[in-house]
């Protein structure tokens, strides 16, 4: 188990009921980003695998 896998476990448990768009979600990436600059890459990384999760090419 990564240590990151308790955060996960805790938003879906907080929040798992939850319908949202990947409008609020770009929107919180990008607040994240401001409030914490150093994770910048990491943040991108995530939201571009998460763009192309359904490209062919990727596979």
């Amino acid at each position: 188990m990564y240590f990151t896998d308790r955060g996960i476990e805790e938003l879906a448990s907080r929040r798992g009921e939850q319908e949202i768009s990947f409008d609020w979600l770009a929107d919180r990436l990008r607040e994240f980003v401001d409030l914490n600059p150093e994770f910048e890459i990491p943040v991108e990384r995530l939201a571009t695998w998460l763009a192309r999760l359904d490209d062919e090419d990727e596979d």
